[in-house]
């Protein structure tokens, strides 16, 4: 979801637009729903409109490289950009599967994946 504001909004709305399509059609098929069925795919459709902002801010900033690198947190020295890495993060708003920079010192050895990440 790379892009511009324009195009972050653009594919955002359309998530929300096709999640709404999704409880429209669960309500026109399921006659007299409990409150507790109601509020359980209401929740599960919030899930993933969540995971889906919160992925998309990530992917926003993924292209964004420190310059210098970030300063290792072993020795102090600067990190080097060495690629690109997968990961899986369990947020508080669901699980968002990351592809962000890699950060190597060659000083101590020690790597970081996402650099900054507090996760």
């Amino acid at each position: 979801m790379k892009g511009t504001r324009d195009e972050m909004k653009a594919d955002l709305m359309h998530e929300a637009e096709v999640l709404i399509d999704e409880l429209i059609e669960w309500n026109e098929h399921t006659s007299r729903p409990t409150l507790t069925q109601i509020e359980d795919i209401v929740l599960r459709l919030r899930q993933r409109l969540s995971e889906q902002m919160a992925m998309s801010v990530v992917e926003s900033q993924e292209t964004i490289r420190p310059t210098p690198g970030p300063t290792c947190p072993q020795c102090g020295h600067e990190m080097h950009y060495k690629d690109m890495k997968r990961s899986t993060v369990e947020s508080r708003v669901g699980r968002l599967p990351l592809r962000r920079g890699y950060y190597y010192c060659e000083t101590c050895p020690t790597g970081i994946f996402p650099p900054g990440c507090s996760t």
